[in-house]
């Protein structure tokens, strides 16, 4: 299995937990809600594999760098 198939496993899973977990309660806000929890430890993965170079890291998540900088700033990362 590819990392990229591995990633969608692990969202499919996560997903599925927490779908489980609602036992019947109306999720909300669940789009916004999953890109927040999993921005965060990607942007430290990626900060950390780009020595805290902004612009690597910029180019490895293929963004801007004040993107990059605006993303860092909103998850208390600067």
């Amino acid at each position: 299995m590819s990392g990229r198939s591995d990633i969608a496993e692990c969202v499919r899973h996560s997903l599925e937990r927490y779908f489980r977990d609602l036992d019947g309660e109306p999720p909300s806000g669940l789009y916004d809600m999953v890109l927040r929890q999993m921005e965060r430890p990607m942007l430290e993965v990626v900060m950390r594999e780009a020595e805290g170079n902004q612009t690597r890291a910029a180019d490895m998540l293929g963004m801007n760098r004040n993107t990059l900088r605006r993303k860092l700033t909103d998850h208390g990362m600067l």
